[in-house]
């Protein structure tokens, strides 16, 4: 169940609930200034827990992942990046290289994001790669070009961030924390993305279920971060013919259970550059709040990814189908009678 607290109490008050948690018998986990967390159900605490000033509502949970859950918070999460609301009526555009090559190349991409009517950069700084002798980044240099890039656009900035100690590093230049597959049940570097404050997007692991996928993003949730965003970025199946296979399904099912904005990446869902547009086109008709995509002024030459990198052409075509289809399910304007 979820307890949650008056506003502005002080530790001592908040200390007495949990206290009075504790004597019934349970554990209590703060998560946020107003809100804890028991893991379970209890009627007789419920009713014990009511009666205390500083609580004003007590909510008994059956999800395992409660703070992400719909029964908690019925309403859809809204965040603001900029000035741009992620979950909100118009779909959230993120696009940029894989990994930031130059200050050059990443102001290039960046007006083409923005001139697309794009609304954040991303890139790769710090790159997990398959390979130990791949391309790994530039690290906190390629945050400093994606920051002048942000300066030369206004554009917000996401960056993917792989090891907890770099967390405030990463948190000093981007607007979204990037969580990559390989890392969605890196239980530590969760715990520190909640504790930074500032929003997190959360990819699906390579063969993480649907319920794995909302019990990490609560670890984050858990540390008072409210602001989290999940991407549906493909998951490996027996399917050789693309890259991973992109689950739309994880789309409404993920909307039926969670408050949290999903957004969809074909790039890596699909791995060839050909079938991105339609699978953008694909997640957005499914309910997707958004896309993030791979570009490049010349994906032949990209430092990686290049097979599911778009040309600027190819990213204006595909916005163009992401509005189009986003303003066609837009729930339509009550009919006036005269």
């Amino acid at each position: 169940m979820v307890i949650v607290l008056r506003p502005q109490l002080s530790d001592e008050r908040i200390n007495r609930v949990l206290t009075a948690i504790q004597e019934g018998g349970h554990t209590g986990y703060q998560a946020g200034p107003s809100t804890i967390v028991v893991p379970k159900n209890d009627t007789s605490l419920e009713a014990s827990l009511a009666k205390l000033a500083e609580v004003e509502q007590v909510v008994p949970i059956k999800s395992p992942y409660p703070l992400a859950s719909r029964e908690f918070h019925p309403e859809n999460t809204l965040i603001n990046v900029r000035g741009h609301l992620i979950g909100g009526g118009k779909p959230t555009i993120m696009a940029g290289p894989c990994s930031v090559e130059s200050v050059e190349n990443i102001v290039e991409i960046a007006q083409a994001v923005k001139a697309a009517g794009g609304h954040l950069i991303r890139g790769g700084a710090f790159k997990p790669r398959s390979s130990p002798y791949s391309f790994q980044g530039h690290g906190e240099e390629g945050l400093k070009m994606l920051a002048i890039a942000r300066e030369k656009t206004g554009l917000g900035i996401i960056s993917e961030v792989m090891e907890p100690d770099k967390v405030g590093l990463v948190a000093e230049y981007v607007d979204i924390l990037q969580i990559g597959a390989r890392n969605m049940q890196n239980y530590p570097l969760l715990r520190e993305v909640g504790k930074a404050r500032k929003p997190v997007m959360l990819k699906r692991g390579l063969s993480g279920t649907i319920e794995e996928w909302l019990m990490a993003a609560e670890y984050i949730l858990a540390q008072g971060n409210p602001d989290v965003i999940l991407c549906e970025r493909g998951i490996r199946t027996y399917e050789k013919a693309t890259r991973n296979t992109l689950d739309l399904n994880a789309v409404p099912v993920v909307q039926s259970l969670s408050h949290l904005p999903i957004v969809v990446d074909p790039s890596h869902g699909i791995g060839k550059s050909e079938f991105v547009r339609p699978m953008a086109r694909a997640g957005i008709a499914a309910g997707a709040t958004g896309v993030i995509v791979e570009i490049h002024p010349n994906p032949a030459q990209a430092w990686s990814d290049a097979a599911q990198t778009l040309d600027f052409d190819e990213f204006r075509a595909l916005v163009d189908d992401v509005n189009r289809i986003s303003a066609a399910l837009a729930p339509s304007r009550p009919l006036v009678h005269a």
